[in-house]
């Protein structure tokens, strides 16, 4: 299929050239990292991609339905509405994305404090846990981001992510994602971004300044 499209741009049978084919235009993976934690309406892919314009957007997602990692389909009644979602081999990719936002961030020009989406702050959490910190922690933190809600349970040195309900977990963070970046990877405290009126928590307190030191960065390259 993917011959009959276009010419490719490689004239190259490495695996990581044909992966290129697939997914290397400009905003395809971030469009992947936004349906990782499922299914979304294109007006909600639209709000958390600013930069992308809706032309390009539906460009994108029609290039990923034709290459078999997106699909759309249409919600039962009372919803009846067209969502977008990642097929089985789509969700195959998060290892990829993860890796590849690992990789990145040991550069310099990296830079944590830039706009980030809910789900671009939920990925960074299952790549950047730190299993040692985590120990045997088994605990559900709920996140309320704006129209975004998420519970992530860390147990057994992993995190499973779910969009739902924040309210049912025994720990709740409520804020904007680069408020609660800002604790997890700038440094600040939470008391200053409560302060701030930037960050709300609710629940256990030592379990909040315990979760927010579970999550490290890669060390960065030599100057």
């Amino acid at each position: 299929m993917l011959k009959t499209e276009k010419k490719r741009w490689y004239d190259d049978a490495c695996g990581t050239a044909f992966a290129l084919e697939l997914i290397g235009e400009r905003w395809v993976i971030l469009i992947m990292r936004e349906l990782m934690f499922g299914p979304r309406r294109f007006g909600e892919l639209r709000r958390d991609l600013p930069g992308v314009s809706a032309n390009v957007l539906t460009q994108r997602l029609d290039r990923l339905e034709r290459n078999r990692i997106v699909r759309k389909r249409v919600l039962p009644p009372p919803a009846s509405v067209q969502i977008y979602e990642l097929t089985e081999w789509g969700y195959e990719a998060e290892d990829l994305i993860q890796m590849l936002g690992k990789w990145a961030t040991r550069h310099p020009g990296h830079d944590p404090t830039l706009p980030l989406s809910a789900a671009s702050l939920m990925m960074s959490f299952r790549t950047m846990l730190d299993t040692n910190r985590a120990g045997d922690l088994d605990v559900r933190v709920g996140f309320q981001l704006g129209a975004d809600q998420f519970v992530v349970h860390i147990h057994d040195g992993v995190i499973d992510t779910y969009r739902e309900d924040a309210q049912t977990a025994e720990l709740l963070f409520k804020g904007a994602p680069t408020a609660i970046a800002a604790a997890v990877y700038g440094g600040e405290s939470l008391a200053t971004l409560e302060d701030a009126d930037m960050l709300a928590i609710t629940g256990d307190r030592e379990l909040a300044e315990r979760f927010v030191t579970l999550f490290v960065l890669p060390e960065k390259l030599p100057a």
